[in-house]
C-alpha cells in the first residue's frame, strides 16, 4: 500500500508536534511510533527525512556518553523549536 505525500507530510507534522510537546527531552524512535500509532520503520524513515531538512536532531549516545548500538533518540532542532514557538 502506498501512502500519498500529503499523508506523509501530515504524519511528519504529528511527529514534530509530539517532539515539541516533550521538548527538550529526546525520545526513542519506538516511543515516537507508539505515541502516534505508526510502524517503527515508517516513523524512522520519516525522521531521517526530517533530519535532512534540519527539523530534528539525532542523538546516538546515552547520557553517559556511550554510543547506542541499535537505538536512536530524537529531539526537535533549535531552529524548528523557535518556529513552532512563534506559531503557537
Amino acid at each position: 500500500m502506498r501512502i500519498s505525500k500529503e499523508k506523509k507530510d501530515k504524519i511528519s507534522e504529528q511527529i514534530l508536534a509530539y517532539l515539541y510537546s516533550i521538548n527538550p527531552k529526546p525520545a526513542f524512535t519506538a516511543h515516537i511510533a507508539r505515541e502516534i500509532a505508526r510502524d517503527e520503520e515508517f516513523v524512522k524513515k520519516l525522521l531521517m527525512k526530517l533530519k535532512k531538512k534540519g527539523l530534528v536532531t539525532q542523538i546516538k549516545k546515552n547520557p553517559q556518553g556511550i554510543d547506542y548500538s541499535r537505538r536512536i533518540r530524537w529531539k526537535l532542532s533549535s531552529q524548528a523549536y523557535k518556529i513552532y514557538k512563534q506559531n503557537q
